[in-house]
């Protein structure tokens, strides 16, 4: 696999990852949870937001794209596990390696979770886009409810400056404010009248086509999404950024836009079949 030019096994602040290099960006995968760490296009800045207060492993790593599988949260699930399931703190290896479409895909697999009859794979391709495709596969007899997400931690010059389009008009569930439905007025803002200052919001059944506009970074990052009914919208905001270990004064680098499915968008897999969550990460400059 590594004989693929472009691929090889080393470190990335400190973790051990897939490092990826092709004629239009770079990339960083993490074994540790494969989670994406980085992508940097060609001549620009990483696209994704890595905590400077990392713990030890196996503490799961704030920032990059964390995979939340086989639930979202602790959705459908008792307060005695993990939030956001139980694969982003396991080890997972390179199953393949290939060139195509202008750049290179790396496919990673988590060890099989005992008593699931659900597998999962995430592959990941490099080059102009970053497009990452998490495939799962239901291998028993009957089927299996599940929610996921791609959580997409996008690094900002300041939270409070940027904007999201695509949301206006949809209806939100708001974690803040104990799921209540709001409807969402306008581009999505940090100060938003109602609530200002935090986010914790999940679009069900949204459009699958968001756009996150920085002017600090002087860009804009396009999310395009198949298979993922829900987005989800978090920054936790200064007060309860202060209570995170991994955050604290560093809350304004970063918002997450998630691909998910999750609230009332859960999956039901039947036997033998797949489901594939695809996300499509594209970065222009701003006029």
């Amino acid at each position: 696999m590594l004989a693929v030019p472009g691929v090889a096994f080393g470190t990335f602040q400190g973790l051990e990852a897939v490092l990826v290099e092709t004629a239009h960006a770079s990339a960083a995968v993490a074994l540790f949870g494969g989670q994406v760490l980085s992508y940097v296009p060609r001549g620009g800045q990483d696209v994704f937001w890595l905590s400077p207060l990392r713990a030890a492993l196996p503490t799961p790593v704030r920032g990059g794209i964390p995979v939340c599988w086989p639930y979202f949260g602790r959705q459908g699930q008792g307060e005695g596990v993990p939030s956001h399931g139980f694969v982003r703190t396991l080890p997972w290896r390179l199953v393949e390696a290939r060139a195509e479409d202008e750049g290179v895909t790396v496919v990673l697999e988590p060890p099989a979770l005992q008593g699931l009859d659900l597998r999962v794979r995430s592959e990941v391709h490099v080059g102009r886009q970053l497009r990452q495709r998490l495939v799962t596969t239901n291998t028993g007899g009957a089927p299996v409810v599940f929610t996921e997400a791609l959580h997409n931690y996008f690094r900002v010059a300041d939270v409070e400056a940027v904007r999201v389009e695509g949301l206006d008009g949809l209806t939100y569930l708001d974690k803040n404010d104990g799921y209540r439905a709001y409807t969402q007025q306008g581009d999505w803002i940090l100060a938003d009248p109602r609530d200002p200052g935090r986010s914790d919001r999940t679009y069900p059944g949204a459009g699958g086509r968001y756009r996150l506009v920085d002017p600090g970074l002087g860009r804009a990052i396009e999310l395009q999404v198949q298979g993922g009914r829900s987005a989800v919208v978090w920054n936790p905001g200064e007060a309860a950024a202060a209570r995170m270990a991994d955050v604290g004064p560093y809350w304004r680098g970063f918002l997450c836009v998630e691909a998910a499915n999750a609230g009332p968008d859960v999956v039901a897999l039947d036997p033998g079949r797949q489901h594939v969550l695809e996300q499509r990460i594209t970065v222009t400059p701003l006029p």
